[in-house]
């Protein structure tokens, strides 16, 4: 999760919340396909919480809403809105599963959108979901305004730069009548004389209507030079092709510093422009049907004649290639028969695909917020990473040259620090074909640009965020057996990445801390080293080092597999390398405890870091990126066994543990101990020594205790987590990172983690809904059985069945569960120290344990 670069971390709203009434929209589903390229494969809610509304009768919060939405209407147990307050940087506008394009309303925030903002500046065409960086998108902005364009004195007064403005012709807006369901999105723009603008979208294209009310004519602003706030834009044009198109380009320099690339567009309208314009920095001209330059104000303005016929529908299409791969994805998505696409046809399209891939996990049980909380979160984590080819396969990769995807959906922006731990686990168990192509993806950026990615952006890198993510995240991949084919080929890409530096002429950093790493066993720390990006892994070396330990180790595996003995060795021995910044004397007498040992990063020559004014704390910032040692010291899934005793034993590890979650607090009041002693604010990452429920670095923290033999534990911290995730614009903890906070999310109400990359381990937890029914592509399902689960109070595993089986394990191996099971939880409400998996031997065994 990455931190907003120079901003002040906004406060998280903490309040006692409730739902009054949830409205579906009902309409018919439709089995056409969506934009697939040739070959492609909660316990409560805010009162500010948005209406799902487009009439439709009302539904109790606390009934069933089988009677007014069906459950199998998937798309409308959405609610977009969820993630839009306290920096969760979702966005609540339409997007189709996995697509280039989404379409969303752009606000006073760096993500866009943010539920309490007062205006609406326009409509833009690209956007990903829950990052924290700034440059976040909102490109080719669009707006429906009413009144007349000319000299002095008109509404618009073309002459004045300023007028085209969109911080200054931005539209109020109104929450009441809302509505934000997947492939949806309504609005009732309040100035101008009241208009309506609906969004959905494609793959590739959108389709925006925009109803206007008694004004007799109608004008679309189209912004090609604002996106959202400090999303800068260095260069665009845009065209009137003819009376019913508009098409042109976009120039940005995005994401955290990282480099510039273009995003080509074409328009489409469903009737004739009555007048157009375009402006410049110098201001407007009505006669002119052209504007192209670098940064400063550009755009172009439409007219329609709306005296009769009120609506206005747009269908846009986007291409990072070309204007010829626009025109082609418009065409082929946005198009039938020679004619635009109706925007209800659309739709229905977008709502179906929705509800096919949304329909491949049902769940039974849980009040309708609960199961809206839930399609919620797996609507986001079906959101990204985005579909990077167009309609003919062609995008552009890493070496900036055109390729052509053959066989495969090549897939783009990657923010592998945080998906490698959830968001990618949970596609390659539900979608292994997405994930397929998602590996082919990555190994193409490897050939194409010498190095295997760590938060790729459109075809650049960023350089964001440290370790080694990319490593974890494909050899959860091959133990998910989805590499099948390309083994030898990843794991090369993945062992030159663990083991090499880019050379300096690359824009990749890569592990740049193996200067020290490969020899010695520790990245080094100097918060001054000097990056090629954003971050660079000495800048944070004592979590680089832990992340490396674990991605090593996870690559031991797979090397094993593949028969190569040595490296398998030597990658495994690396996997003990926690140890080499674990320091024995740091002692914490301030929070609990007191408590001895915890990892201190090292600097170059060797020696355990301390600050020049000041004793070193495992409570401090130095050396751990978005965390304190406190936090990070539990990143040794490997080797659970090895870190409690570099603790003192099991016992004083779950001790430790305790205080990090405050667990005596949990069990007398758990969503408070939850939202006053675990969160601090979205960005507060550091001076803490609890559990940070809104970062990644400690999300498998909480199943420290089931491989510790107190899985009853799990339980209580799991069932205080799930009351940070809502039915209300703030119902996302911290930033939901392109899914990951979502995904981790689902794996929790749904009873299974996967604890150690590359181990292909399912943990088992208590489940919160009655049943959940997971349909593989494959055709086999896996079945969660839970009688008496719920969100109402914690409960426990007392026995679990896989296949009729009893397991005494607390884990699962995923290739059991793909080839098709039922796994059936016995809850109790009572905790038994003694009862299930608290032997020593119920746990995983480690899988790069420390040597002596």
């Amino acid at each position: 999760m990455k931190v907003l670069r120079n901003s002040a971390p906004a406060a998280f709203s903490a309040v006692s919340i409730s739902l009054g009434t949830l409205f579906f929209a009902c309409s018919d589903s439709s089995d056409s396909p969506i934009g697939n390229p040739p070959g492609g494969s909660a316990h409560d809610a805010a009162p500010d919480a948005p209406s799902t509304a487009e009439g439709g009768a009302a539904i109790d919060a606390a009934g069933d809403a089988a009677d007014a939405a069906p459950l199998e209407h998937y798309e409308r147990l959405v609610n977009t809105f969820i993630g839009t307050k306290d920096d969760g940087n979702t966005f609540p506008g339409a997007a189709a599963p996995f697509g280039m394009t989404q379409v969303s309303p752009i606000g006073a925030h760096y993500a866009g959108y943010l539920y309490n903002n007062s205006i609406i500046k326009g409509f833009g065409h690209f956007f990903i979901s829950g990052a924290g960086c700034w440059e976040q998108g909102g490109q080719i902005s669009v707006l429906p305004t009413v009144g007349t364009l000319g000299p002095t004195g008109s509404d618009f007064d073309v002459s004045s730069p300023a007028t085209f403005d969109h911080t200054k012709y931005g539209a109020d807006y109104t929450h009441d009548g809302e509505v934000g369901q997947a492939g949806y999105f309504k609005v009732r723009l309040t100035k101008y004389g009241g208009i309506d603008a609906e969004n959905t979208a494609l793959t590739r294209a959108t389709s925006e209507r925009y109803t206007f009310g008694s004004a007799a004519q109608g004008n679309v602003f189209v912004n090609v030079g604002q996106a959202n706030d400090k999303h800068d834009v260095k260069a665009s044009s845009i065209t009137v092709v003819d009376d019913h198109t508009l098409e042109g380009y976009v120039d940005t320099q995005s994401f955290c510093g990282g480099t510039r690339y273009k995003t080509y567009f074409q328009i489409k309208a469903d009737r004739p422009f009555k007048a157009q314009g375009t402006w410049s920095p110098a201001g407007g001209d009505a006669h002119s049907k052209h504007s192209e330059g670098g940064e400063g104000l550009r755009g172009a303005w439409i007219t329609f004649d709306t005296a009769s016929e009120k609506s206005v529908t747009l269908t846009t299409a986007i291409s990072h290639v070309d204007l010829d791969g626009a025109r082609k994805n418009l065409n082929a998505e946005g198009m039938r028969d020679g004619k635009l696409k109706t925007f209800d046809a659309v739709r229905q399209e977008s709502q179906a695909a929705w509800q096919r891939e949304l329909a491949r996990v049902k769940v039974d049980g849980g009040s309708s917020d609960q199961r809206t909380v839930f399609y919620t979160a797996l609507y986001h984590a079906f959101l990204q990473p985005l579909t990077g080819n167009d309609v003919d396969g062609r995008y552009v990769g890493f070496d900036k040259a055109i390729h052509q995807a053959s066989g495969f959906t090549y897939y783009e922006f990657f923010s592998l620090w945080d998906t490698y731990r959830a968001q990618n686990q949970f596609l390659a168990l539900v979608l292994p074909s997405r994930a397929r192509d998602i590996a082919k993806s990555i190994l193409a950026i490897h050939d194409q640009g010498g190095w295997l990615p760590r938060w790729a952006y459109a075809n650049f890198e960023t350089n964001c965020m440290t370790g080694d993510p990319v490593t974890s995240f494909m050899a959860d991949l091959w133990s998910y057996g989805l590499l099948q084919g390309e083994e030898e080929h990843a794991y090369q890409a993945m062992l030159q990445n663990a083991e090499q530096l880019p050379p300096a002429d690359s824009r990749s950093q890569g592990r740049a801390g193996n200067t020290t790493y490969i020899p010695k066993g520790f990245a080094f720390y100097d918060k001054n080293f000097v990056k090629k990006g954003q971050d660079a892994d000495p800048q944070h070396g004592g979590s680089a080092t832990l992340e490396y330990a674990v991605s090593d180790c996870a690559l031991s595996a797979m090397a094993k597999a593949l028969n190569h003995t040595d490296d398998a060795a030597r990658l495994q021995k690396r996997g003990q390398n926690w140890t080499a910044v674990w320091d024995d004397t740091v002692e914490d007498k301030d929070h609990g405890g007191p408590y001895k040992g915890f990892p201190r990063p090292r600097t170059q020559d060797g020696n355990f870091y301390t600050p020049p004014d000041k004793p070193y704390t495992p409570t401090s910032e130095d050396g751990f990126h978005e965390g304190t040692a406190w936090q990070y010291q539990w990143l040794v899934p490997q080797d659970a066994a090895g870190l409690a005793e570099k603790m003192g034993g099991r016992e004083q590890a779950t001790k430790r543990l305790d205080t990090f979650f405050a667990y005596d607090d949990l069990l007398v009041d758990p969503r408070k101990t939850a939202h006053e002693k675990w969160v601090v604010g979205p960005y507060a990452y550091y001076n803490q020594f609890r559990y940070n429920p809104n970062n990644e670095p400690d999300l498998h923290s909480a199943f420290m205790y089931a491989v510790l033999g107190q899985p009853y534990k799990t339980a209580v911290v799991l069932d205080a987590a799930q009351t940070l995730f809502t039915n209300a614009p703030n119902g996302v903890t911290g930033n939901d990172d392109l899914g990951t906070m979502s995904a981790w999310y689902l794996f929790d109400v749904m009873g299974l983690y996967p604890f150690m990359p590359g181990s292909g381990n399912f943990l088992l937890h208590p489940p919160r809904f009655a049943r959940v029914d997971v349909q593989l592509e494959n055709g086999q399902h896996i079945v969660l059985n839970a009688p008496g689960a719920g969100f109402d109070k914690v409960r426990f595993v007392d026995q679990v069945r896989v296949g009729g089986e009893v397991l005494d394990k607390v884990y699962v191996p995923v290739a059991k569960l793909q080839s098709g099971q039922v796994v059936d939880y016995t809850l109790t409400d009572q905790i038994r120290a003694d009862g299930w998996g608290t032997a020593s031997e119920a746990a995983p065994p480690s899988l790069c344990p420390v040597t002596h």
